[in-house]
C-alpha cells in the first residue's frame, strides 16, 4: 500500500519529468528485465515505480511503501562515484534505503537478484495477520501465546488458580 502523504512529501523537480520519461522509453535491457520482476506486485506484493524523480535525482526503481530505492549499477556509473555518493547521501537524508545491484548480476543471474531482494530486510512483506492451516481454520501466526497454534505439541489447559 502506498503511503500517499509520505510519498508526496518527497522533493520533486518537475524539470526532470521529460528525462524520466525518456529513460523509461529507452528500454535499457537490464532495466527492462528488472522491471519485469518488480512490476504488478510480483516482489513480495510491493508496488514499485520506475524512473522515479526524487529531488534532483531519478532513481531506477522506488518502493513507496517501504521507502526503498533500487539502483542498477553498470557502466554508466563508472567514474561517477562522487555523484553516486552525493545522491545516496541525499536519499538517505530523506529516510530512504538505497539498494545497489550490479547490472552484470541482473543480466547473468536474475534469479539470485530476485531472491536477494525478496529476502532483503527492508523489502520484507508485511506480516499476514490471519493465516490459516488449509481446511483446519486454526490461526497459524501470530498467536496470543507467542507460539503458533498447531506447532510444538498439544496445547495444555491453564493450571488451576490457587486461593492464597
Amino acid at each position: 500500500m502506498r503511503h500517499t502523504a509520505r510519498y508526496y512529501s518527497l522533493p520533486y523537480n518537475p524539470e526532470l519529468k521529460t528525462r524520466a520519461r525518456e529513460l523509461r522509453k529507452a528500454g535499457m535491457l537490464h532495466e527492462a528485465l528488472m522491471w519485469n520482476q518488480l512490476k504488478r506486485g510480483q516482489l513480495n506484493g510491493l508496488d514499485f515505480d520506475r524512473q522515479k524523480i526524487i529531488g534532483n535525482y531519478i532513481v531506477d526503481f522506488f518502493c513507496a511503501e517501504k521507502f526503498v530505492a533500487v539502483e542498477l549499477d553498470g557502466p554508466s556509473h563508472d567514474g561517477r562515484e562522487g555523484y553516486d555518493e552525493r545522491r545516496d547521501s541525499f536519499l538517505k537524508s530523506l529516510g530512504l534505503t538505497v539498494i545497489h545491484i550490479p547490472v552484470v548480476d541482473v543480466l547473468k543471474n536474475m534469479e539470485a537478484v530476485v531472491e536477494y531482494l525478496r529476502h532483503h530486510p527492508d523489502l520484507r512483506p508485511p506480516l499476514q495477520r490471519r493465516e490459516f492451516f488449509a481446511g483446519e481454520g486454526r490461526m497459524r501466526f501470530p498467536s496470543p501465546g507467542g507460539v503458533p497454534e498447531g506447532r510444538g505439541g498439544e496445547s495444555r489447559p491453564a493450571p488451576p488458580k490457587r486461593d492464597v
